[in-house]
C-alpha cells in the first residue's frame, strides 16, 4: 500500500489561481518567489540562444530544499514538454506554499527542475526550440536512431497543409485505416513510440543532444553530486482519465525497483499500466532513460506522472501543434490561430477550476508518497 498521509498530516491545498500561472514569465516568477519563501537554494541555466519574445531570458530554474548533501535525493521536473509546463511548474509550487520543505526529514533533499523545456512552455509548444520532443531526445546520438516505419508510412497524411474539417477527417481515416489494418495498440506505437526521421513530424526525437538534455546532465552533476538513491517524478498531462493521475514507471518489470515505486504509490497504479487502455508504446530516448545514464550504478526510481485531459483526444492536438509550427503560414488567419492555440492549450491544461484543483490536490499526496518512500529507502 502507498503511504498515504493521514487527514492531520495533510496541508492545506493552496487556492489554483496562487499556483497556475498564464504564461511561462508567470510560471517562473511563481517558482522563483515560492521557492525563497521555502528557503530553498535557487539557481538558473540561462539558454545560450534563445530568449522570450519581450528579450527576458528563457531558463530553467532550479531550487533545493533539505539537504542538498543527503545521500537521499527527489528529483521532480515540470516542462519536459513545454505546453504542458504550466501543470507541472503548479505542482511544484504548491508544494512549496504548503510548507511540504519546511517538514522534510534531515536524511533527504528535493531538488525542483522548473521547466525543463522553457522554448516549449514560453511558445506553447510541446517541443523544443528545434521541433524535437525532449521526451524522446535521451538516446545514444552516435548510434543508429530507432526505427519507425510505421509512422514514416503515416506522416504525409496525418497533418494536412490546411486545417479544415474536411482536411481534418481525411487525416483521421488514414490513421483508422492503419489501425483497422494492424491494430490500435500499432497505430499508438506508431504514433507516440518517437521516431527520428521527419523534423517535422509527431515526436520527433532529434538529430543531436538538445541543450536541455545537455544541461540536465549539468543540474544532475552539480547538485546529485552527493545523491546515493534518487527518487524521481515527471510531470506531465494529457493520458488518462480527466484530472485524474496515471502512472508511467520505467523501472524494470518485475524488478525491485518497480516494486518500490509500486509501494510508494501502490500496485494498481504502477503495473501493467496502459495508456488510454493501450499496450504501452515502446517508447525511446525518455528523461527517465538519461536519467538512469547519468547517475550511473546509482539506482533511480520513478515515474512520468500524467494528469488525463482529452484521452485519445490528444491524438488531434499533438498534430495541431505541429501544423500550427510547421503550416499555418502558408494560410494565414490570425482569428484562426488564436482558436487554435486556446484549443491547443486546454488539451492539456484545461481551463477549468475542477482539474487544476484535482492536479493539486494529486500531486501534493503524490509528492508526499514520494518523500516518505524515498526516506524510508
Amino acid at each position: 500500500m502507498p503511504a498515504v498521509m493521514s487527514a492531520a498530516m495533510s496541508p492545506l491545498i493552496p487556492d489554483y489561481w496562487d499556483c497556475f500561472a498564464l504564461d511561462y514569465s508567470g510560471a517562473r516568477e511563481k517558482f522563483r518567489l515560492a521557492a525563497q519563501a521555502a528557503g530553498a537554494r535557487l539557481c538558473a541555466y540561462q539558454h545560450p540562444e534563445q530568449l522570450a519574445p519581450d528579450g527576458s531570458a528563457l531558463s530553467i530554474d532550479v531550487a533545493h530544499l533539505g539537504n542538498p548533501a543527503a545521500a537521499k535525493q527527489l528529483l521532480i521536473v515540470s516542462g519536459t514538454h513545454g505546453l504542458e509546463g504550466a501543470a507541472g511548474s503548479a505542482a511544484q509550487i504548491a508544494w512549496m506554499k504548503s510548507g511540504g520543505a519546511q517538514a522534510l526529514p534531515a536524511d533527504l533533499g528535493v531538488l525542483l527542475v522548473h521547466s525543463l523545456n522553457p522554448y516549449g512552455h514560453q511558445h506553447g509548444s510541446r517541443t523544443t526550440e528545434n521541433n524535437v520532443d525532449l521526451n524522446r531526445n535521451f538516446v545514444n546520438h552516435n548510434a543508429a536512431y530507432p526505427q519507425n516505419q510505421a509512422y514514416a508510412s503515416l506522416h504525409e497524411k496525418i497533418i494536412p497543409d490546411h486545417w479544415t474539417e474536411a482536411r481534418i477527417q481525411q487525416a483521421d481515416e488514414a490513421a483508422r485505416l492503419y489501425g483497422e489494418q494492424f491494430g490500435a495498440d500499432a497505430l499508438y506505437n506508431a504514433l507516440a513510440s518517437g521516431q527520428y526521421s521527419h523534423p517535422d513530424g509527431l515526436v520527433y526525437g532529434g538529430s543531436q543532444r538538445e541543450w536541455s538534455n545537455r544541461t540536465l546532465e549539468t543540474i544532475v552533476q552539480v547538485h546529485l553530486e552527493h545523491a546515493r538513491q534518487v527518487g524521481f517524478i515527471d510531470w506531465h498531462t494529457g493520458i488518462g482519465d480527466y484530472a485524474e493521475p496515471f502512472f508511467l514507471c520505467f523501472n524494470e518489470d518485475g524488478g525491485k525497483l518497480q516494486a518500490r515505486a509500486a509501494s510508494w504509490w501502490g500496485a494498481d497504479r504502477v503495473l501493467g499500466q496502459r495508456p488510454n487502455g493501450m499496450a504501452r508504446p515502446n517508447y525511446q530516448g525518455l528523461v527517465f532513460f538519461g536519467l538512469q545514464e547519468f547517475l550511473g550504478d546509482r539506482p533511480v526510481v520513478g515515474a512520468v506522472i500524467e494528469f488525463g485531459t482529452r484521452g485519445l483526444g490528444t491524438r488531434y492536438s499533438l498534430r495541431l501543434d505541429q501544423w500550427l509550427r510547421h503550416k499555418s503560414h502558408l494560410h494565414p488567419d490570425p482569428m484562426r490561430d488564436a482558436h487554435l492555440r486556446s484549443d491547443l492549450l486546454d488539451a492539456f491544461v484545461p481551463v477549468s477550476n475542477s482539474w487544476r484543483r484535482s492536479v493539486l490536490r494529486h500531486s501534493m499526496e503524490i509528492t508526499q508518497q514520494a518523500i516518505a518512500g524515498v526516506s524510508a529507502w
